[in-house]
């Protein structure tokens, strides 16, 4: 397949380029400036339209990958709804907008956003939830570790798992969602601790703590490398290619 990946100079970007390229894909890569990575040629953003659309020579794209930040993702998921190529979002960090701009696209072409494409951070969305309801009524307290570079707080996998803790319980209401503890704060029953952690270059840690009745209960995730989201990244362009219109997760995918 004809792979264009955009952030291609990134810490994740650069590792998708070298899996799909391992994986003997005709890799395209894009980013704000012109570069090389992996021996692939890097081509600077204002090509994206011309790379989509096959305007550039080499045939049109079947399929994109984007790692960038939620403002110029909005922007070229756009490029890729009037290209008609399928895209693939591992962006994270959109505000509701956002969201709805990419929904926006999933009319015209398949997307499929996922906020972490490790294969064992979706198994871990499935142990969180039997733990719920294995346990309910126990606290629940969740800790995110990344490195010292990433944006977004709490991270787009934390905020997944905190969904999937609400889909879990028998209540219709969300837990409060705390935000680290300063000073007096007795705790709650209707809140789970949320604690974001930035140092190094950590590439992804997730635990998810539920205490009560004299135990502790703890589910971990930890992403020794970030080739192991690059392999998931490039395994959903590869199931996204002739699906039709619509929104997708790496859920569907696996």
């Amino acid at each position: 397949m004809r792979l264009v990946v955009i952030g291609a100079t990134g810490r994740t970007g650069s590792e998708i380029v070298a899996e799909a390229s391992g994986r003997g894909h005709d890799v395209v890569g894009v980013a704000r400036s012109a570069d090389t990575v992996e021996d692939v040629r890097v081509h600077p953003t204002e090509k994206l339209r011309d790379l989509l659309e096959g305007e550039a020579g080499d045939g049109p794209a079947d399929v994109a990958i984007d790692f960038t930040v939620p403002g110029a993702c909005r922007e070229y998921a756009t490029m890729a709804a009037e290209a008609g190529v399928p895209y693939v979002v591992g962006t994270t960090g959109f505000d509701e907008e956002g969201l709805d701009e990419l929904k926006e696209a999933s009319e015209s072409i398949p997307v499929l956003k996922a906020s972490n494409f490790a294969r064992g951070v979706q198994a871990l969305l499935r142990v969180v939830e039997a733990g719920i309801e294995a346990l309910p009524g126990y606290d629940i307290e969740l800790t995110e570790t990344h490195h010292s570079g990433k944006r977004d707080a709490p991270s787009g996998t934390a905020k997944s798992i905190l969904n999937a803790v609400d889909e879990a319980r028998e209540s219709d209401s969300e837990l409060d969602r705390t935000h680290g503890r300063e000073g007096e704060h007795l705790r709650e029953e209707s809140e789970v601790g949320v604690h974001v952690r930035r140092a190094g270059n950590v590439r992804g840690e997730h635990e998810v703590l539920l205490a009560d009745n004299d135990e502790v209960l703890t589910l971990t995730h930890r992403a020794e490398s970030r080739r192991v989201f690059a392999a998931g990244a490039v395994d959903a362009a590869e199931w996204l290619i002739g699906k039709e219109a619509g929104w997708y997760d790496f859920e569907d995918a696996l």
